[in-house]
């Protein structure tokens, strides 16, 4: 699942905080826009296969969360998730232009924060959903094969907020990877990549952003995600179990879809690519994301230099 040499424009889009936030786009100026936000311990290799099935339509933007990929670590909240959403969506699109915002997991969170800012009503056209919660993420964890109740939601606590290093990707850590956040029909090479940029997420990232996420109550975000959403969610996701996805999608205002995929984990951009890219394009076709500028200068507005990204 290594990335295909790809041309990328790399974008710095700075947020209320001052904190750089790396962003890549890729696809044609004065495309529709794609915005894609990755969750906790990813980066922007995370959307890879979503990158090169839509590049050639799609403006698609991607960036790190601070502490993950080549954002640097800083002050953590719920509310910097919004924030630096916000300055990447004034980075790399035109005043007024809409996009399909996709967020998995934290980025799901990420979108749920960022509801009520001007900024995402500005840009939202439409938003996708995968394999995230919006509270209780701990108490309803299926990670640990225990009965429902204060132990289980003690100990689980523990296993995501570890402070231990994970250490090299070995064979035992990809077995513990795929039983805890995939299905089982996740593939080898699908596993490996997973792991691969599972490991490489900063320790301190990784157990400050779990602290943000044990507390995490997002419910007041679902209500006031006022545009067309579809929801994604795998029946074998331990991370954020189904009850999550069905809840989401009962609270929004607009869901237009509940979609399971049957037997996929939490890795749904990684594990069922087609299905998450197919929902994109349907989002993109049916809810008219064009350039608003009517040219084709749709370029990000921030700091941006062309890179060339190398087969890894």
């Amino acid at each position: 699942m290594s990335r295909t040499p790809t041309e990328s424009r790399i974008l710095t889009a700075v947020s209320a905080d001052g904190s750089r936030i790396h962003a890549e786009v890729y696809g044609p100026d004065g495309a529709p826009a794609v915005v894609l936000a990755h969750g906790w311990t990813c980066s922007t290799e995370f959307w890879s296969a979503q990158i090169q099935d839509l590049a050639g339509d799609f403006r698609v933007v991607v960036y790190d969360q601070r502490g993950h990929g080549r954002t640097a670590a800083a002050a953590v909240s719920t509310d910097v998730l919004a924030d630096d959403l916000e300055a990447v969506l004034a980075a790399a699109l035109a005043p007024g232009e809409k996009a399909v915002l996709v967020g998995h997991s934290m980025g799901g969170m990420t979108l749920m924060a960022a509801a009520g800012r001007a900024a995402f009503a500005e840009h939202a056209a439409a938003v996708l959903l995968c394999s995230t919660g919006s509270s209780r993420l701990v108490e309803e964890s299926l990670v640990l094969p225990m009965r429902r109740g204060p132990l289980r939601t003690r100990l689980t606590g523990m296993v995501l907020g570890a402070r231990a290093p994970l250490g090299p990707v070995t064979p035992l850590s990809r077995r513990l990877l795929k039983y805890g956040t995939m299905g089982p029909d996740a593939t080898p090479g699908q596993v490996k990549e997973c792991a691969r940029i599972v490991h490489a997420c900063a320790r301190a990232a990784r157990v400050a952003w779990s602290q943000v996420l044990a507390g995490l109550d997002l419910d007041h975000g679902v209500r006031q995600l006022n545009v067309p959403t579809v929801v994604l969610a795998g029946t074998a996701d331990r991370l954020t179990p189904m009850a999550h996805a069905r809840r989401i999608a009962a609270n929004l205002p607009d869901c237009r879809e509940l979609v399971e995929l049957d037997g996929t984990g939490h890795m749904t951009p990684v594990e069922a690519p087609a299905a998450v890219t197919a929902k994109i394009r349907e989002l993109a076709g049916a809810h008219g994301v064009t350039d608003s500028s009517g040219d084709a200068e749709g370029a990000p507005h921030g700091d941006i230099k062309s890179v060339k990204e190398e087969a890894a």
